[in-house]
């Protein structure tokens, strides 16, 4: 690691887990608090980019309607698709944008997990922050986070399922054609998606420590309840603008 990054976020994370742990000596419930304060200081962020997939999602019948109208003429698809992301106030990348930002922060807590149950770098503790002197991997004084934890693996898969699954669009293509052959495709990629992503989920999460594979699994989940709760609340708003779904109302 850089010293830019140790500095900037691996330190202050290490450190909020140590300082916490001398709070409360539970390896587990300090993963589950860290990722409840991390979730919340990110939730704008997560916010944005699960509003910019709904958006791109709902968008999905015009994207097709334009496909249609303008068949044969790529150029020209191309560029009425950006007007209607304009119009819209749809940004294509908005999804992705704010997942890149929160990168550098999960790799960080990737580190500082590792840490946790291998050889501890007490040395880059605060002055203000007491040394524990070891720090116990057994939460609830059952579970040992230091090892593989093939439970925690499947519930890790089972919630990236769920939040895949809800973000596929269920909109089967009305129409045989080029369009519908399009759409047809990218069905199958995203099917294809919903299951590969879960799978290499749990082949990771097999491997990681239960630590890891603990935290995984309660990021994913609160990222479930987030998706679901905006995607309800953008789904009663729309239902109160009387928004016919599948119909463009000009």
């Amino acid at each position: 690691m850089t010293e830019f990054f140790t500095a900037l976020l691996y330190q202050p994370i290490f450190n909020l887990f140590v300082g916490l742990y001398d709070l409360i000596p539970d390896v587990g419930v300090i993963i589950l608090v860290v990722t409840i304060l991390i979730k919340l200081a990110l939730h704008p962020l997560t916010t944005k980019s699960i509003k910019a997939q709904k958006d791109l999602q709902d968008m999905q019948p015009k994207l097709e309607a334009l496909k249609k109208e303008f068949k044969g003429d790529q150029q020209r698809i191309a560029k009425e698709t950006m007007k209607l992301y304009s119009e819209h106030k749809v940004n294509p990348l908005g999804s992705c944008l704010p997942m890149l930002i929160q990168l550098p922060i999960f790799i960080a807590l990737y580190y500082v997990l590792r840490g946790l149950f291998g050889e501890v770098p007490f040395h880059l503790l605060y002055s203000f922050v007491p040394n524990p002197g070891s720090i116990d991997p057994m939460s609830l004084g059952i579970f040992d986070l230091s090892q593989r934890s093939i439970v925690l693996a499947v519930l890790a898969a089972g919630t990236q399922y769920l939040q895949a699954r809800m973000m596929q669009s269920r909109r089967p293509p009305k129409e045989v054609g080029d369009a519908a052959k399009d759409e047809s495709m990218a069905s199958m990629m995203n099917k294809q998606m919903l299951y590969f992503l879960p799978l290499m989920t749990l082949f990771i999460g097999m491997s990681f420590p239960g630590g890891l594979t603990l935290y995984w699994f309660l990021s994913t989940l609160f990222m479930l309840l987030e998706q679901m709760w905006i995607f309800r609340k953008k789904d009663t708003s729309a239902n109160g603008k009387g928004v016919i779904e599948g119909e463009v109302v000009e």
